[in-house]
C-alpha cells in the first residue's frame, strides 16, 4: 500500500521557506504567498515557533515572523556530511584564484537550481551571489551547462521550454564549446560562464560557474575561463577519496 505525504507536515515546510524568502514577514503577506487560509496558517507558525524554527522579529505588534538560526544549523550539519561539497571547496577556491573572479557551484534540487557554494572574487568590484540563491534554468550558466550535459528526457526543471529556438542554441553553442555562456541575460552587469560536473555514469549532478562583472569579463576571457572551468569540473568529478587536488590554473 503506498503511503501517503503527511500534508500538515509538507505546509509546514512551505511555511518556513515562505518565512525565508520574505522575512521579517507578517501572516497576511504570508497568506498571500502561500495561498493559505489566515487562520490554518496562524497554527502552523505557532507550532514552528514552540519547535524553535522561527520567532518574532524585533518591532513589536502586528507580529512580523523571521527564521532562527536552527535551519543554519541544520544547512551545516548536511553540508559536513555532503561528500561533493567538501571535495568541492578546494576546487571553487583554485578556480577563483585561477580567474580572478567569483566561483561558485550549483546543484539541482527538486526542479530547481541552487547556489550551494560560493568562493568570492578579491575584487573590490565582483559579483557575489549568495548561498542558496537559485538560478533560472534556461538562461543562467549553471542551468545551461547541466541541460545542455544531460538528455531532454531527464530535464526535471521548471520554466523550461524544449520547442524554444533561443534556448536550443545555446544548448547547441553550450555542447559545441564545452561550457556555458550567461553574457548579461540574467544580470546585464554580470557575465558567467559555466560547466557540467558528471558523476562515474556520465549523469551532471552539478554545475561549476565562474562569474564576474561584465565590464572586466569580457569576450576576450570568455574562452580561457571557459577552459578552466570545464577543467575544474573534470577533476571535481573524477575525484576519489584517495586523489589529492591538483591546480586548475
Amino acid at each position: 500500500m503506498a503511503v501517503k505525504p503527511l500534508q500538515t507536515l509538507a505546509r509546514a515546510l512551505d511555511v518556513i521557506e515562505a518565512v525565508a524568502a520574505h522575512q521579517p514577514v507578517g501572516v497576511a503577506e504570508l497568506a498571500r504567498a502561500t495561498g493559505e487560509d489566515k487562520s490554518a496558517l496562524q497554527r502552523v507558525l505557532v507550532t514552528l515557533h514552540a519547535s524553535g524554527w522561527i520567532r518574532p522579529a524585533p518591532g513589536g505588534a502586528p507580529t512580523r515572523w523571521e527564521l532562527t538560526t536552527r535551519p543554519l544549523v541544520v544547512a551545516a550539519q548536511a553540508r559536513r556530511r555532503d561528500g561533493l561539497l567538501a571535495r568541492a571547496r578546494p576546487v571553487l577556491e583554485a578556480l577563483r584564484d585561477a580567474t580572478g573572479e567569483t566561483a561558485i557551484l550549483a546543484v539541482p534540487d527538486s526542479g530547481r537550481i541552487v547556489a550551494v557554494d560560493v568562493a568570492e572574487s578579491p575584487e573590490l568590484v565582483r559579483t557575489a551571489p549568495r548561498v542558496g540563491l537559485l538560478f533560472p534554468p534556461a538562461t543562467s550558466a549553471a542551468g545551461l551547462a547541466l541541460c545542455a550535459a544531460a538528455p531532454e528526457a531527464d530535464w526535471e526543471l521548471t520554466g523550461l521550454d524544449p520547442d524554444d529556438a533561443v534556448f536550443r542554441r545555446e544548448l547547441a553553442d553550450t555542447r559545441n564549446r564545452g561550457w556555458s555562456l550567461n553574457a548579461g541575460a540574467v544580470d546585464s552587469s554580470a557575465t558567467s560562464v559555466g560547466a557540467a560536473v558528471r558523476d562515474a555514469g556520465g549523469r551532471p549532478v552539478a554545475a561549476l560557474v565562474v562569474s564576474g562583472p561584465s565590464g572586466r569579463f569580457g569576450a576576450e576571457v570568455y574562452t580561457r575561463a571557459g577552459s578552466l572551468t570545464v577543467a575544474a569540473a573534470h577533476r571535481l568529478g573524477e575525484f576519489r577519496d584517495d586523489d589529492a587536488f591538483g591546480n586548475v590554473g
